[in-house]
């Protein structure tokens, strides 16, 4: 019986919204069971998924949280 902890960011994947959408979630749940029937053979009804979402604040690479990062990356851009 697999379970797959998937986290993401809360944040939108377009202008104006704030975290992924049911539907992309979906989709997410979806496609990592297909992947897992694919390759380790197992049934759709054996497989759970868990997408946990984090708020960009407790999100942190490179010694920086993301928000931080991004301004860094951006500045650096320009």
């Amino acid at each position: 019986m697999p379970m797959v902890n998937i986290q993401i960011t809360r944040e939108g994947t377009g202008p104006g919204r704030d975290a992924a959408t049911a539907e992309e979630k979906a989709a997410v749940i979806k496609g990592v069971s297909e992947v897992l029937l694919d390759v380790l053979k197992k049934p759709f009804d054996s497989t759970f998924v868990v997408i946990e979402e984090v708020e960009l604040e407790n999100w942190g690479w490179g010694g920086l949280p993301v928000p931080e990062l991004r301004k860094r990356r951006e500045a650096e851009q320009k």
